[in-house]
């Protein structure tokens, strides 16, 4: 009403009438919420009017690939009635009870967000079920099937619904999580509910099969494809529909394990001692790159393991955090619901400060002091590469490399020989070179074994009490090559995008007499301040730079 006064009368008289008619501007959120499924129909299906697809009896005089194609037909039909029955004893069993619950058990502010897309979810495949009954009635004669999932999973409004229950579910779980533990009578109800099913399934397993459920639709369709001759008039839309299908799926699980890094992310950062670098993971400043399981390694001074602990790594843009993972939780809880693990931060580094050390790459490393993750102290220098990495294969393999050296000198000395000597000729000598060749080439392959799934990092630490930088060697096995590829890849990646020649924005006055490198043009992107600021516009010729007063007037 305020802001109406302040405005034109046109705008006050509006308010008044909005008023008048009770139009709230205020909306609550779960009046939000009910808005938000505006667009979805409330659908009943009669399953008098619409029964169930059931598949007539096999016909004589079928060929091996029309049978198959039958069976597979079968358990698709099986399969779609086992889902949609499941998904509506969410809505039965557990959403309208909750719902109806008096005295409450769980307020309707928390259910509704636990259940979000049940129910449409339920009605796409209501529908999908009365097409897939009327296309089996006339299998016999057609023998069509592809284009009915493609006409049923192509559309747009399926994607958006299985995407917000995916971007949903980590949510879902910890919100039921967290009502058990605070909840006593919606712990109680869970586990009566599980107790009086047939199959005694959990909430969890009734909810996590919606995002199961076009995996086992890729697998069926795929049999039905190697089961179509080519030719048959279902060949196409098979393939039609297993592209379609596939895309999907490949969208969906992308969106759950994005999903799935920011809850990890936000559960990081909660326990972060450090306000600033909590602050920075609860923001989008700090974007994650890549996180994983990885396993830490501690050797002796033998090359022993002495422990290996699975650790969760995440790569920020600008950070490099190691996590504990702690997987316990109350077991009355862990049996309805996943509890999910927590992750306690071990230690985290500037990412501009990490290294990747390779096997055989190890550089003096000066004044600093080197330590191994879980080790002991370690001397800098040449004597730490026997330690480091894959136990003693490069000290090995330099002490081999030495002695062929020596062996290829006594071999030109032994020619020189004027006399002739048993055991003691060029033959001979040559005989050990090849040996040793032989014995250098196993030990470099053991090597590129061994650091292949490999990663290997030096990590700034504390400097110790005389002040001097402390620096730690941690060992990660990684679960494949390839994920040691993508780690080191994403590592140099990101420490190249902390440069300051690629940090985009407008130069500022300090930075005048600093030489800039060639081809750099910074995006033009500044926020604007009250005060006169000389600002600096790079131009094509890096020589040249035009001055621009930008003065804000504030009226």
């Amino acid at each position: 009403m305020k802001a109406a006064r302040s405005g034109t009368k046109d705008g006050l008289e509006r308010t008044k009438i909005a008023v008048m008619r009770k139009v709230s501007f205020l909306q609550r959120k779960d009046q939000l919420e009910e808005e938000d499924d505006a667009g979805y129909l409330d659908v009943n299906v009669s399953e008098v009017k619409h029964p169930p697809p059931q598949l007539s009896p096999m016909p004589e005089g079928l060929t091996s690939h029309q049978v198959v194609r039958r069976h597979i037909l079968s358990s698709i039909i099986q399969s779609e009635r086992s889902y949609l029955e499941s998904l509506r004893r969410i809505l039965q069993d557990y959403h309208r009870p909750l719902m109806e619950a008096d005295p409450r058990i769980l307020s309707p502010r928390k259910i509704r967000p636990i259940f979000y897309r049940i129910r449409e979810i339920t009605q796409c495949h209501s529908m999908f079920q009365i097409a897939l009954a009327s296309r089996v009635a006339e299998w016999d004669t057609s023998e069509k099937i592809g284009d009915l999932f493609v006409a049923s999973f192509s559309k747009s409004m399926v994607l958006d619904v299985y995407s917000d229950y995916v971007n949903n579910f980590t949510n879902a779980m910890a919100l039921i999580k967290k009502a058990c533990i605070s909840k006593p009578a919606f712990l109680e109800f869970l586990k009566k509910k599980q107790a009086s099913s047939v199959d005694r399934i959990t909430l969890y397993g009734l909810m996590v099969k919606p995002i199961q459920r076009f995996p086992q639709f890729i697998l069926l369709l795929q049999d039905m494809l190697k089961n179509t001759p080519k030719g048959h008039v279902d060949r196409l839309p098979l393939q039609l529909a297993l592209t379609e299908l596939e895309m999907l799926a490949e969208k969906l699980n992308e969106q759950k394990r994005v999903a799935d890094q920011i809850a990890e992310t936000q559960q990081l950062a909660r326990s972060v001692s450090d306000r600033l670098l909590s602050k920075q993971l609860n923001s989008e400043q700090g974007s994650l790159v890549l996180c994983e399981t990885l396993i830490e390694t501690v050797y002796g001074e033998r090359g022993q393991i002495l422990k290996s602990k699975e650790r969760k790594v995440f790569l920020f843009d600008d950070v490099l955090i190691c996590a504990n993972i702690n997987v316990k939780g109350p077991p009355d809880i862990s049996s309805l619901v996943p509890i999910g693990p927590k992750y306690t931060m071990k230690w985290s580094a500037p990412l501009l400060q990490v290294q990747v050390v390779e096997v055989g790459q190890e550089a003096p490393q000066g004044k600093d002091t080197l330590f191994q993750q879980g080790g002991a102290k370690r001397p800098s220098g040449a004597s730490s590469k026997a330690i480091l990495g894959p136990p003693r294969l490069y000290q090995e393999l330099q002490e081999l490399q030495y002695d062929l050296s020596v062996v290829e000198e006594v071999t030109l000395l032994v020619g020189t020989l004027q006399g002739t000597y048993q055991n003691l000729n060029t033959t001979v000598a040559q005989d050990w070179c090849l040996a040793l060749q032989r014995l250098i080439r196993i030990k470099e392959e053991q090597i590129q074994s061994a650091n292949k799934c490999r990663l290997r990092l030096q990590v700034p630490g504390r400097p110790d009490k005389s002040g001097r930088p402390v620096s730690f060697m941690v060992v990660f096995n990684t679960p494949n090559p390839l994920s040691k590829i993508s780690w080191v890849n994403r590592l140099h990646l990101a420490k190249i995008a902390l440069r300051e020649e690629n940090s985009p924005g407008w130069l500022c006055g300090e930075d005048e007499g600093k030489t800039v490198a060639p081809f750099w043009y910074p995006l033009l992107a500044c926020h604007i301040s009250r005060q006169n600021i000389p600002t600096f516009c790079p131009s094509f010729t890096i020589t040249r730079r035009l001055e621009i007063k930008l003065i804000y007037m504030i009226r």
